[in-house]
């Protein structure tokens, strides 16, 4: 396949996205002709590295500028990892962050790179780059380290200029925006992605589908991102369905991956979303992976919202297109919903156990007495407070316990 290169987004010229090439071909092509880089430092995960080959062919068709290598991190971006790897790609001189693995690696990169821009080393200086700090710099410098994405899984942060991390001391969850930069370059490589296990690919894929639903769902979206979320539910839903019937068919993968990347173009366009993802942020710190957050909130969520009357016409209209699809179609007629009374939740609660993939906080050794912090951390997160139904305390209590079980 020949490649195919532009940028991601129609409206906007970064990140670069290349997809056609194998991912060594790809990277090598580009380190010279966008980055002119010759001090790379890789971020990679720890399965494949240990597991797989691609690593070695990586540092391979790099050569010598290949200038430092870090193996593994922990879920969740944390804060004592992030500051290992300013440390060390400091004493690297990098000029080039490359990223082969799933979406902590990611965000973690685009922090590092905003580290390094403002000279941060401690958990405090980092903090103060945090846009809800009670000790906010005033001198804050965009991100300069230019960081370029591999990704292997679909939850699509290589695509956005945000970035969430775990405050190991709290183990709250922050995000960091403003002036912080998204990777300059994406690289997608379907065959690569054959090595993700299935449950992380199929429910990161439900991460990306969620980017979809909770836009269109949003009193606050527009035409554009609309319209982007539609592209990605289209790719998406069929992809992720014959993925898991043949976990070997990259032309689902591909559509998979092209279907995040429209999840993420709607994304990125400003629209508020809502309390699964406003959730999900502080149930990562409480052992659920990102992925399996939303398979187990956005039924929850969509439900609340309905029954509260906050977003019925678009959620219906969500209704509508999923019916249309043929595959998802399949799977309510084999689970028995009916067209006319079920609703958005139970269309997605269907989806995802077709899938195989986790429905409940319990999964994850999650009970009743953890339900309060977590509630009351969700209530400081920007995307609980822009859910289409007004959520106090009690109503995300509500949503955690109708996915407790």
């Amino acid at each position: 396949m020949p490649e195919t290169f532009g940028p991601a987004f129609e409206d906007r010229d970064r990140p670069l996205l290349s997809y056609g090439l194998p991912f060594t071909e790809a990277l090598t092509k580009h380190v010279d002709d966008i980055f002119h880089a010759s001090r790379i430092y890789i971020i990679c995960s720890r399965s494949l590295a240990k597991n797989t080959h691609y690593l070695a062919d990586l540092t391979h068709a790099l050569g010598n500028k290949v200038a430092g290598i870090r193996i593994g991190m922990k879920p969740h971006s944390l804060w004592s990892e992030i500051l290992e790897i300013v440390e060390d790609t400091k004493k690297c001189e990098a000029d080039l962050i490359v990223t082969l693995g799933a979406g902590s690696l990611t965000d973690a990169a685009k922090i590092v790179s905003y580290a390094l821009a403002n000279d941060v080393t401690t958990p405090e200086e980092l903090d103060s780059l945090c846009p809800t700090s009670s000790h906010k710099r005033h001198d804050i410098k965009p991100s300069k380290v230019p960081v370029a994405c591999i990704p292997t899984t679909l939850s699509g942060g290589e695509y956005s200029a945000f970035a969430g991390a775990t405050n190991d001391k709290t183990g709250q969850k922050h995000s960091f925006s403003e002036a912080l930069q998204g990777p300059a370059l994406v690289i997608l490589d379907p065959k690569l992605t054959t090595t993700t296990p299935d449950r992380v690919w199929l429910s990161t894929g439900i991460k990306a589908v969620d980017h979809c639903v909770e836009t269109l769902c949003s009193l606050e979206s527009d035409d554009a991102a609309d319209e982007d979320a539609r592209n990605g539910l289209a790719k998406l839903i069929p992809g992720l369905i014959r993925s898991k019937q043949n976990p070997k068919d990259l032309e689902a993968r591909l559509q998979c991956q092209l279907g995040a990347r429209d999840a993420m173009s709607a994304c990125t366009r400003g629209v508020p979303l809502g309390a699964s993802h406003g959730i999900a942020h502080q149930l990562g710190p409480a052992g659920v992976s990102h992925g399996d957050t939303s398979c187990i909130l956005n039924p929850a969520v969509c439900k609340y919202n309905y029954r509260k009357g906050a977003n019925v016409e678009r959620q219906n209209a969500i209704i509508r297109t999923l019916w249309e699809d043929p595959k998802a179609r399949e799977i309510f007629t084999e689970k028995g919903l009916n067209r006319e009374t079920a609703d958005l939740g139970d269309l997605m609660d269907a989806i995802i156990r077709a899938l195989d993939l986790p429905r409940s906080l319990g999964e994850f050794g999650i009970s009743e007495e953890k339900l309060v912090d977590i509630a009351e951390h969700s209530l400081k997160d920007r995307w609980v407070n822009t859910n289409p139904a007004h959520l106090d305390k009690e109503g995300v209590l509500k949503i955690l316990r109708m996915s407790l079980d």
